[in-house]
């Protein structure tokens, strides 16, 4: 398949598209840096970000890794379930490489589903299998983040308080956290009818749906399953919030009520799905630090805390994601072959 490269002019609407998409994260980052440290105090700022205990931020680092562990279990309980079984080790990498794509190309998560279901293929898995895998973490990973989205409220609204802000956005996550899983078991379930045609305007969904609608649906009956990936997937938003907990014990604010730090971490997470940004760049930084003061902590201990976290989630994960991207779509010795444009459409 010849690919015609693009011309100077699509290359520079493309670029300006994608610096409109960072441009409002980036913003309202630097404005959210900008107000904390002129509210608070710019010297305990540096102090704070300076004296951070290096014991402490490997803890962090332990932790994060154990997110990746439970993120493969779940695909690992799910081929073995399926009469497929693979190592655990085998199945970690991917869970580091799938942040990576969902990150670089992001089409609602799709880029990444096509990435593992291409190195579970790799592996000799059947493509309906590794569908089929892929299907059980989806409807796990949204039943247990609507499970910890909806104890972080009742947190707040116990402990602390909830305002109009905090429902609404939770109303919205809650629209995608079910709508989500439903529209895909719909696809399962009426696939070769007439909701394939529209399924298939979605960009590089076109690809997915002849291997979802062929994916074994008895995986997402088995209540053992499906209740054993869950608890790995509210395991990982545990880790993440302990995460939060660590960095703020490692710049001397490791008091404030552990809760409280998890139900600002859930919360941040919901602002960041549901809002505009690539990344929630900005959107999390500014509705963690928000809730970080509202339970308590400095808000230059706040903004310190949420920008270590974010480099220990986000940006640091993302050199090895990207290694392991680029292993994973060259031609295996089998002579499998990449994963070509016909699969993944650049946004």
């Amino acid at each position: 398949m010849t690919i015609t490269p693009p011309v100077p002019s699509q290359r520079r609407r493309r670029l300006i598209r994608r610096l409109a998409l960072w441009l409002p994260g980036l913003l309202l980052l630097g404005g959210l840096i900008a107000v904390v440290l002129h509210l608070g105090e710019l010297q305990r700022f540096g102090e704070l970000m300076a004296q951070a205990h290096p014991l402490w931020l490997l803890a962090g680092c332990g932790l994060q890794a154990a997110t990746y562990v439970c993120a493969g279990g779940v695909w690992y309980l799910a081929l073995d379930r399926a009469g497929s079984h693979r190592p655990l080790a085998d199945m970690v990498p991917l869970s580091l490489a799938k942040l990576f794509t969902d990150q670089a190309v992001p089409l609602g998560g799709i880029s990444g589903t096509i990435l593992v279901v291409h190195a579970l293929t790799r592996r000799g898995i059947p493509p309906r299998v590794a569908m089929a895998a892929l299907l059980v973490g989806l409807v796990s990973y949204y039943g247990a983040y609507l499970a910890a989205v909806l104890a972080a409220i009742a947190v707040l609204a116990i402990q602390y308080t909830v305002n109009a802000a905090i429902i609404a956005a939770a109303a919205v996550f809650s629209l995608i956290a079910v709508g989500i899983p439903t529209f895909v078991l719909l696809v399962v379930r009426h696939a070769g009818t007439r909701l394939d045609k529209y399924v298939a305007r979605i960009p590089g969904a076109r690809s997915l749906l002849a291997t979802i609608a062929d994916a074994p649906s008895d995986l997402l009956r088995d209540p053992a399953l499906v209740g054993g990936t869950m608890l790995l997937q509210l395991a990982v938003f545990l880790l993440d919030a302990a995460t939060l907990a660590v960095v703020l014990a490692a710049i001397g604010s490791g008091g404030t009520h552990l809760p409280g730090v998890f139900a600002s971490f859930m919360i941040a997470s919901v602002a960041a799905t549901v809002g505009p940004t690539p990344l929630g760049l900005g959107t999390f930084e500014s509705v963690c630090v928000a809730t970080l003061a509202l339970v308590g902590v400095r808000l230059e201990a706040a903004l310190a805390a949420t920008l270590l976290l974010r480099g220990l989630t986000l940006w640091l994960p993302m050199l090895p994601g990207l290694w392991i991207a680029r292993r994973e779509l060259r031609p295996g010795v089998d002579g499998s072959p990449r994963l070509s444009d016909d699969h993944v459409s650049n946004p």
